[in-house]
């Protein structure tokens, strides 16, 4: 009787390590395991998504999950954690786009792979092939099955379904990421994020018909972004982490220019202290989108504001 319960539990263990062992080495791409998402935004062609993007009076306002909207069991910048949080609700998905050591562009933020992976060490060190053997680990730093997504994976699960805004490394070439882009026809739901008027410039004159995220926090920033070419229409506004005076809301909306407040940090903070109500205030006091690391409380609020208002959009189902 001893001798069988050992056996069994050889077998067992035996097993879990093979099993383990599978879970560890499975070199399946980023999007399997994706849960079935459907249309969200009737987006088709890139002037559509720039009259979806000019400010008018009932604009339709928006949540954009920052780093995708990560979560327990749902890693930062994960295709699986879009598609979980587009199921919810018609989301902008922030994400960062780095390069491996063999020029493939890949969804990570962080320079080394210790945080957010099963590896170690600067990715710009990695070759594609070597992250592939590595999964993703969540907010509370759990081993998942998810895998690294490519820039064009997450370009193409994205069309139709979310709009991305691209947060790009310092050392990965603009030109690479528009040519992902181009080879997805992903120009329709894609946003470039530029840090400064030049970074604009660059990017404006590479793709001008490709939107750009822009920081826009007083008057002079706008000025010396017409100054260098780049047209109203091809531009939304980052406007901080904080709240920025009303005049700034209300030049962007003059120039018909939506703006993009960060509640990432201090202002998620609030809300969290004084309720998720608190993100529709952002949206009255003169926010359209909110970059949020709590992207399922602010649709909360922005749901009630939304219904109350009765806002309709003919790009969002």
């Amino acid at each position: 009787m001893n001798k069988n319960i050992s056996i069994s539990c050889l077998l067992l263990l035996f097993g879990s390590i093979l099993s383990f062992s599978c879970f560890r080495t499975s070199t399946g791409n980023a999007v399997e395991e994706v849960p079935q998402v459907d249309e969200v935004f009737k987006l088709k062609t890139v002037d559509e998504l720039y009259e979806f993007l000019t400010y008018a009076e009932g604009s339709y306002p928006l949540v954009s999950a920052h780093r995708g909207g990560p979560g327990k069991g749902f890693p930062e910048n994960a295709i699986q954690t879009f598609a979980e949080v587009a199921s919810k609700m018609p989301a902008i998905i922030e994400c960062d786009i780095a390069m491996t050591k063999d020029s493939v562009l890949v969804l990570m933020h962080d320079e080394t792979l210790d945080r957010t992976t099963t590896g170690k060490g600067k990715l710009s060190k990695k070759t594609y092939a070597e992250l592939l053997e590595l999964h993703l680990k969540d907010i509370d730093g759990e081993e998942t099955r998810y895998k690294i997504p490519t820039l064009e994976e997450a370009l193409t699960w994205g069309i139709g379904r979310v709009i991305y805004t691209l947060d790009v490394k310092k050392s990965v070439p603009y030109e690479k990421v528009i040519e992902a882009i181009r080879k997805t026809k992903a120009e329709s739901n894609s946003i470039i994020i530029t840090y400064s008027a030049n970074q604009a410039e660059v990017v404006n004159k590479l793709a001008p018909d490709l939107m750009i995220s822009a920081s826009i926090k007083k008057s002079d920033d706008l000025t010396r972004l017409n100054d260098l070419g780049i047209p109203d229409n091809r531009l939304v506004a980052f406007v901080g982490t904080r709240e920025p005076d009303s005049s700034t809301y209300s030049l962007l909306r003059q120039h018909g220019i939506k703006s993009i407040l960060g509640t990432i940090g201090n202002l998620d903070r609030a809300a969290e202290r004084a309720g998720y109500q608190v993100y529709a205030d952002y949206i009255v006091n003169g926010a359209d989108i909110l970059s949020t690391d709590r992207p399922f409380e602010a649709q909360k609020a922005l749901d009630f504001y939304i219904q109350k208002r009765n806002i309709t959009s003919p790009y969002i189902h």
